[in-house]
């Protein structure tokens, strides 16, 4: 098959959106991705899509994409890949530039190597065994959860006593949010430090409804921790990063504030609320989101490949 393959501009969102839907209607049976989050991709502050994306299309129909990004500033480079089934050869094809560019990324960071991250659901539509030949392999497993939500059963639940809970409404709540998320997920796997700037990219804020957003604390304790929410994906409500400080995960206030985004949700109409964890978590989440009758919707795996020049 002949290909032409080009760099992404955001005007291409809307065809990139159709391509991941359509891997997506293969891989987990329906299409969740949404326009709002392919513009905000391409729009990543660390990503030059002069550089670092990549379109492959045949006969006019885009079938692979490819993006890639820096937040580490090191040797941690992260990319996405998306390929239909039938046009693996134009998917490694991509593979090799993507893998070109992270090394000489990382170079240009005074890095050594370059380790690459990748997210992949576990029946992806790209065949495995061509990047296992090229060196990647898998390093963790995610599950993206799911609850139904109902306003008749999922009602705002009362904070107990010495316990608040409050809308993240100011700009100084919304500053409070970013520590408690540097906070509590600094000891997650592949965690990145990001200045509240970055941050405020990384998590759409600019189309963010930040009445979603709520900070729990105790008396004793202060703001302890944050739930952030949005409802601006189709599929489902959804609950992006959830933190509880250490010296606070004994005190219920994780399981307060899901259900009260449960509530808010369905109270919103949504049928639905999903959220994604690490199947290695070492905070009790899983556990949690168990226990409050959340089950797996679909499970993605993080492959990694350390790229150097020999």
């Amino acid at each position: 098959m002949s290909y032409v393959v080009r760099p992404a501009d955001l005007t291409d969102a809307p065809a990139v959106t159709e391509l991941l839907n359509q891997v997506d209607l293969i891989e987990v049976g329906r299409p969740e991705t949404d326009l709002h989050t392919v513009e905000a991709d391409l729009k990543h502050p660390e990503a030059d899509l002069s550089q670092d994306s990549w379109l492959a299309f045949h006969e006019d129909r885009l079938v692979a994409y490819g993006l890639l990004w820096d937040d580490s500033g090191g040797e941690r480079i992260d990319i996405d890949h998306y390929v239909l089934p039938d046009h693996q050869e134009v998917g490694q094809r991509l593979f090799a530039a993507m893998e070109a560019r992270a090394l000489a990324k990382a170079h240009e960071n005074g890095a050594e190597r370059a380790v690459v991250h990748l997210h992949l659901n576990i029946e992806p539509t790209l065949d495995t065994s061509l990047i296992q030949k090229r060196g990647w392999s898998v390093v963790r497993r995610y599950h993206v959860l799911h609850r139904p939500v109902d306003p008749a059963d999922d009602t705002p639940p009362q904070p107990p006593t010495g316990v608040r809970l409050r809308a993240c409404a100011e700009e100084a709540d919304r500053r409070r949010v970013h520590a408690l998320y540097q906070a509590t997920f600094a000891e997650h796997f592949d965690f990145q430090p990001r200045a509240y700037e970055q941050w405020l990219h990384d998590i759409d804020a600019e189309a963010l409804d930040w009445s979603l957003v709520w900070i729990v604390g105790t008396e004793d304790q202060g703001d302890a921790g944050f739930l952030l929410a949005r409802d601006d994906r189709e599929a489902m409500g959804w609950i992006r990063s959830i933190g509880v400080l250490r010296e606070a995960r004994a005190l219920g206030l994780g399981g307060l504030l899901l259900r009260h985004a449960f509530a808010a949700f369905a109270a919103r109409g949504r049928d639905t609320v999903g959220l994604g964890v690490d199947t290695g978590n070492t905070t009790g989440a899983p556990g949690l989101y168990a226990r409050h009758g959340m089950t797996v919707h679909y499970a993605v795996d993080t492959w990694e490949a350390v790229l150097t020049s020999q």
